[in-house]
């Protein structure tokens, strides 16, 4: 069967819903989110994984647009992975956000998986994404970067995002934050590390939750900070932090013009590789930039 290659998914916004709530999951892909994210893993208690795996696969057939419906599963090294797995791609989701993962490998094994059930269901192969989440164990941190190589599974890749939870936990963290609300050195670490590991691999950077649910104006402003820095979206566990995550990453009428006169500098100037434009000069990674920009707006 030929592998297929299928339209990455708009990333801006992913929500997390617990896969044994059937009210929250309905509430997740009823907003506005790119991404509802039906929870196995940490949000499911584990007498509860059996009815969980069961209600996320019918609430997935039973959608209209299943493809914006993905699973978070167990860690690879668990029993409950093959499962999740096995309980719900049958109904086809989007994809799986797979945590814990320490490295390209986990992706390869995670794809074999997915390979032989997509195969047994009739589903094309490679139809099945992945999103990895890679700084939760102190291992994953040294393996960032290998998510950028060749190898078998490489193209269900399309997300990379990072936690501070699981990683505080693994190390004996009694805390993870400064008195002033942000991240200690550590986990701001993970923050780049993900987002270094993510620009090589070609995939999108997605930031990790802001806990602090009620306030949405800190994390309208962190949202803003960690597009510039270079991410593409967010996690979100609640769903009223989906409509400041999706404006805080979607381009401004203002950056669309801006990137525009920019290409239009460039285009005036064949071959220039400096071009000045409102009392600035802009060199080539500007274009880069801007082009890139316009792009992605085009294919939202």
């Amino acid at each position: 069967m030929a592998h297929t290659a299928p339209a990455h998914p708009r990333m801006r916004s992913w929500l997390f819903a617990p896969g044994d709530s059937e009210k929250k999951m309905g509430k997740a892909e009823a907003s506005n989110a790119d991404i509802a994210l039906l929870d196995l893993e940490d949000s499911v208690a584990p007498e509860n994984k059996p009815a969980a795996r069961a209600m996320v696969a019918e609430h997935i057939a039973a959608s209209a647009d299943a493809r914006r419906l993905w699973v978070r599963i167990n860690p690879l090294t668990t029993h409950d992975c093959i499962a999740d797995l096995a309980a719900v791609i049958p109904a086809q989701p989007g994809g799986v956000f797979l945590p814990k993962a320490e490295g390209a490998a986990d992706i390869t094994q995670l794809h074999h998986y997915l390979t032989a059930l997509e195969t047994a269901h009739g589903i094309p192969q490679g139809r099945t994404l992945i999103a990895a989440l890679v700084t939760e164990t102190a291992a994953a941190m040294f393996r960032t970067g290998d998510y950028a190589g060749d190898y078998p599974g490489k193209a269900r890749l399309v997300a990379m995002s990072w936690g501070a939870e699981d990683l505080s936990s693994a190390l004996g963290a009694r805390e993870q934050r400064g008195p002033d609300g942000q991240y200690s050195h550590t986990y701001e670490m993970a923050r780049s590390l993900c987002l270094i590991g993510a620009s090589a691999a070609g995939v999108a950077p997605i930031e990790t939750v802001q806990p602090e649910f009620r306030d949405l104006a800190a994390l309208e402003a962190r949202a803003k900070t960690v597009r510039a820095q270079g991410f593409r979206g967010m996690l979100a566990i609640h769903p009223a932090q989906v409509d400041p995550i999706n404006a805080a990453f979607s381009p401004s009428a203002e950056e669309l013009a801006h990137a525009r006169a920019v290409v239009q500098a460039f285009a005036e100037h064949p071959g220039a590789g400096v071009v000045a434009l409102d009392g600035a000069m802009l060199d080539r990674p500007h274009l880069a930039l801007a082009q890139r920009l316009l792009a992605e707006a085009q294919a939202d």
